[in-house]
């Protein structure tokens, strides 16, 4: 039986997360859900070092330069030289990937709660409790 909704929830997962990463990246164009991940983090405690974003991105150095490389490009993020090393690099948001981080944060809550919207609200409180019970085991 455990055997059963292990597979039955390994398939709705991959489906739905297959789903919303499409569904997402489509909306978000031309910025990507990873882009909008780093300008997350950048809001919450910028400035931050490229190295800085690694424990929170799970890649590579070169796989962060080149992301950053490309928010750059797209004016959505800034790079100064810290004042007294300047081997050190600062990355911060632009005004521009201010307002795409709140844009890409609006079309994500609202396809989550589109998806939500389709069971009850008691409903969506207990799937948040086990969805927490699970990460958290």
């Amino acid at each position: 039986m455990v055997r059963v909704v292990s597979d039955d929830f390994t398939k709705l997962w991959t489906r739905l997360s297959r789903e919303w990463k499409i569904s997402l990246e489509q909306s978000l164009a031309p910025l990507t859900e990873g882009q909008l991940n780093v300008l997350e983090l950048l809001l919450e405690s910028q400035p931050m070092k490229p190295s800085d974003l690694i424990q929170y991105l799970s890649t590579t150095p070169a796989a962060i330069t080149t992301l950053l490389d490309r928010m750059e490009r797209n004016e959505l993020i800034v790079r100064t030289r810290d004042d007294n090393d300047r081997r050190i690099v600062w990355i911060s948001v632009s005004d521009k990937g201010k307002a795409e981080a709140e844009r890409g944060r609006g079309i994500r809550s609202s396809m989550i709660e589109q998806s939500l919207d389709r069971i009850s609200i008691h409903n969506q409180q207990l799937l948040v409790y086990l969805l927490g019970k699970v990460a958290n085991a």
